[in-house]
Formats: structure tokens, sequence, C-alpha cells
């Protein structure tokens, strides 16, 4: 018995029945393939039904249908205006509360790429809260009796710093705006009151400040203060994550790049106002309920807070993030900044009007605040400000609304000089600086 080729034995032979055809011919057997390809994948494209396309939108809108009370999906629209290989995280293990009994920062990464990020969850989830709003709104019924309805919108907040009394976490003000009550809820389920500390609607920041007295000892003992990175470093194409409270079902994780930077954003609200903002865009999903969520580069370091999202069936992969260089300062100007006495509360000397984005397009006059009347020997008149003038900033800061200035107000005592831009009716609404002295709101 023959056994020479016993070692063939040991292998599969396949047969190519084209071996022996010249190349022309099997140049066209792949030609008919592709061809017999493609004709498959344009029976299988025009086979898709209207119904069935309509389906599928249906369902998505049955989805938010059930989850659109409970849940902020950030702004509505916005306008866009252009500015010109795998490896494992590497962390340390984080302690939880020091001595002091003051938190921890979380864990830094020092990976620089990463496929699995589930090492800067475990490090970040516990700096990351829920944002519950209780709100309340006016309606009249078919019988024209006034009564209210409850509203419970949900967001995001990520734990920022911390003193001997309380917890901040910053979040945005459209997660906080027009709230009854407020409840944070931890990382480990527990659900605690907040108040708002402060607010900066022209940039859409809040912080939120919750009583360490009202945190139970185990809860201490799980969360921590984020760790904060820089945003202005960030680059094009660099590995991104966001981790928010999506859809208000708790915090949920997911992944991508960041697509640009300093991309300016011009956001409409509900109210019909408008701010415009230089934002950081990325393609990691960001789903209403992430507003105020964290995002993450690939050291688990937050870099913005998560603001809105381009919602349209046409467009994918646009969520946009305040820049946490942007933030920071202003963040720790609502945590410090201490209401003034009656004793020294200022007086401007304006009643205004709010002149929102239709407004605005409509009487051809910019949106801010319009100056209906002018109280005599007031600030406001001593510097030149009349009626039908327009306020757009007031102390430096974007205004569209009276309740913006007098929530600035609180906090700045008479005798303060501040700078306010106003569009001058008599000059065709050309905007100009002037400064006004604040009074004393007793006199």
């Amino acid at each position: 018995m023959d056994t020479s080729n016993n070692n063939n034995n040991n292998y599969n032979y396949y047969y190519d029945p084209n071996e022996n055809k010249s190349k022309e011919e099997k140049k066209a057997i792949k030609r008919a393939k592709r061809a017999q390809k493609q004709a498959q994948r344009r029976e299988r494209r025009q086979g898709e039904s209207f119904g069935f396309k309509l389906a599928k939108v249906a369902c998505v809108a049955v989805v938010f249908g059930l989850v659109s009370g409970s849940v902020f999906a950030g702004t509505e629209r916005f306008i866009l205006k252009d500015r010109g290989n795998d490896s494992s995280t590497q962390s340390v293990e984080a302690q939880t509360i020091s001595k002091s009994n003051l938190l921890d920062s979380t864990s830094v990464s020092t990976a620089t790429t990463v496929s699995d990020v589930s090492d800067i969850v475990d490090n970040v989830m516990p700096s990351i809260v829920a944002v519950t709003n209780l709100s309340y709104t006016e309606y009249r019924n078919l019988f024209g009796r006034t009564a209210t309805y409850e509203n419970e919108a949900a967001g995001s907040g990520i734990i920022i710093s911390q003193d001997d009394e309380y917890i901040y976490i910053a979040t945005n003000n459209h997660v906080v705006e027009g709230a009854e009550t407020l409840t944070i809820t931890f990382c480990d389920d527990a659900a605690v009151p907040a108040t708002v500390k402060g607010t900066d609607a022209s940039v859409d920041l809040a912080v939120v400040a919750v009583k360490i007295s009202d945190i139970d000892s185990d809860t201490m003992s799980n969360i921590q203060v984020a760790s904060v990175g820089d945003s202005d470093t960030l680059k094009v194409g660099e590995s991104a994550v966001v981790i928010g409270n999506a859809l208000g079902y708790g915090q949920s994780v997911t992944t991508g790049i960041i697509s640009a930077t300093e991309r300016d954003v011009t956001l409409q609200n509900e109210d019909g106002t408008t701010i415009t903002n230089s934002l950081i865009q990325t393609d990691a999903a960001v789903n209403p309920g992430n507003s105020g969520g964290a995002l993450l580069n690939i050291n688990g370091q937050v870099v913005g807070i998560v603001s809105a999202k381009y919602s349209d069936t046409a467009v994918e992969g646009m969520g946009y993030a305040i820049p946490i260089t942007t933030a920071q300062t202003i963040i720790s100007e609502l945590i410090n900044r201490k209401e003034v006495s009656a004793e020294d509360a200022s007086y401007f000397g304006i009643a205004g009007v709010d002149i929102s984005a239709s407004m605005s397009s409509y009487y051809n006059i910019p949106q801010g605040v319009y100056v209906s009347k002018v109280a005599s020997g007031s600030g406001a008149e001593l510097a030149d400000i009349s009626q039908k003038d327009v306020i757009t900033k007031f102390n430096g800061k974007s205004v569209s609304s009276m309740e913006e200035i007098s929530e600035q107000m609180k906090y700045i005592p008479a005798g303060t000089t501040i700078s306010v831009t106003v569009a001058k009716a008599n000059d065709d609404y050309k905007e100009t600086d002037v400064k006004v002295t604040l009074s004393n709101k007793m006199k």
C-alpha cells in the first residue's frame, strides 16, 4: 500500500471550477457577479415600501411621545455658522472620601486611544447625577377657568465642587428653568432635594446645591468630584465619551470623537429667545436627558458640559457641549456670589418688555429688553437710556428678558457701576456701551 501521500489526507482540497479558464473569461465572470449583486441591492432598496419607512418614523414618534413629558431635549433647533491604534486604559484605584470628609476627585487615565471605555466609566460615574425638575404650568380650560398641570423633566449634572456645607453640581440652565422642586439622584440611586444656586442663561449654565446634611454616609462614600480637563487643547478626531441621564432612564454611556471645536451655534429656546455660543461638536450620541451631562476626553476628564443636539431626520451624530474652560469661570462665579441684603439692594430704574427672536424679526428691532419706561433720577436715566431703546447686554452678559436683568441685580450692591449695551432707538438701533451707576433700592 502506497503511503507516500498519506500526509495529504490531513487537508481539505478546494476545487476551483474557473481555474482552467482564461483571464478574459475570469474577468467576465467577476463583472457578471458584481452586476448581479448591484441588481440585488437595487431590488432590496426598491422593495422597502413607503409603509415600512413611515412605520420607522412613527415608531420614533411613539417613543418620543412616551418620554417627552419627562425629558429635556435641550433646544428645539439651531443655526450653524462654520468657523473656519487600540490600547487599554491605565487607571488608578480611586479613594472615595478623604479624612477631611471632602470628596476626592475621580481618577484620570493615561491612555491615548481606547476601544473599551469601561474603566473610564467606572472612574467617572460617581461624579455624574440625574436631575429631576418638577414644575407647574397654568392653562385655561374650555370653561375659561385657570388650571395647572404638573411637568416632570429629566436632565443630567456633574459634581463639580464641594465646601463644608454643600455639594455643587454643574448643569444647563434649561434643565433647571422654572423648577418648583429639584431632585438629584446619585450613582447609588439615592435621591435628595436640591436648590438652584445660580444660573447664567446667556451661556445656558446653572449650578445646583445639595446640602451635605441631606446625604447619608453610604452615599457620601460612593460619590466623587469630577476631574476637569482642558478643553482648549482638544484636537479634532480624538476620542470622546458622553455620560448622562438619556431619556430619563438613568445614566448611560455613548462614545465617539471630537468632530469640531469652536463651532458657533445659535440655540432657540421654546420662548423664542436665542443665544449664540462657541461649542464643541461630537458625534457621540446625545439624546434628550443628556443635557447637563459630561463630555469626557480619553483620560476620563470633563472637557465639556453637554448642551444640545441637532435633531433632524437627515442628520446624525451632531451633539454639542459647552467647553469646560469657558464654563469653569462662570460656575465659580455662580458658586461664590452672594445675594446682597435689602439695605444694599440696587435699583436700575426701567420697566421693560422681553423681545423674543420672533418679535425682533417682526418689529425689526434687536432681541433683548425693550425699555417701556425710565424712572426719573435713576441710574438708567443718568446714563441716557431712553424709552424705546433696547438693552442687549447687562453687566457684560447678553440678556433677553427682564427676569435675567433682575436675577443679576440680586448680586450687585447699590453704588456699583456696570456696563450696559443699549441699541438706541434714535440712532436706528445702533448698539452703544454706557456706564450705569446703580442707585439704592431703598431710596
